[in-house]
């Protein structure tokens, strides 16, 4: 499967990172904003990144730009507030928005990852938008059920979450039921 990821400069960055871990036996395409590479800088260190290959945030220029050589699914991890006013209407003003275009015009999966709170009208306006449209929005909500011990195994759940939109099996987080059992009152 080929999958698009694009990284823009919200707080989350640690999110990408575990999920372009995750992606590491699928072909991925990857694009990152200067503020999102500032984000990765500034809450990730120097990581690894993954990807088959990398476009600059305003190739337009890129096959991703083009709706006839669309990936399978694009990825916005973490979406700005922007960005998603961006997408919500259709304003193509990079290689991001540009690629999340096409994949809603085609119908192909477009996973939001949207990192604000707590949220302006505007911004519940724009995420009711892009479902409406096909997205799916998955804000990187926080559990409790599986008892995490660490902020990468919040961040590894929020991860996963995207990893189950794109229908890949993965071992991010574990599901309800899995392992040990939740206590009841």
């Amino acid at each position: 499967m080929h999958i698009a990821v694009g990284i823009c400069g919200a707080s989350g960055a640690p999110i990408a990172v575990s999920l372009l871990a995750a992606l590491r036996e699928q072909e991925v395409s990857l694009i990152i904003t200067p503020e999102g590479q500032h984000l990765l800088d500034l809450e990730a260190g120097e990581v690894e990144l993954p990807a088959t290959r990398r476009y600059h945030y305003l190739d337009f220029e890129s096959p991703l730009a083009s709706s006839s050589r669309l990936p399978d699914a694009l990825v916005v991890c973490p979406c700005t507030m922007r960005t998603l006013a961006a997408i919500a209407h259709g304003l193509c003003d990079n290689l991001i928005t540009r690629c999340a275009d096409n994949i809603l015009r085609l119908g192909r999966p477009l996973v939001i990852v949207p990192r604000e709170t707590p949220l302006s009208l505007a911004a519940l306006d724009n995420l009711r938008a892009v479902k409406a449209a096909g997205a799916f929005v998955v804000p990187p909500m926080l559990t409790y059920y599986y008892h995490p011990q660490s902020v990468q195994e919040m961040t590894d759940f929020a991860a996963g979450k995207v990893l189950d939109c794109l229908r890949l099996p993965h071992d991010r987080y574990r599901r309800w039921g899995e392992g040990a059992s939740i206590d009841t009152p």
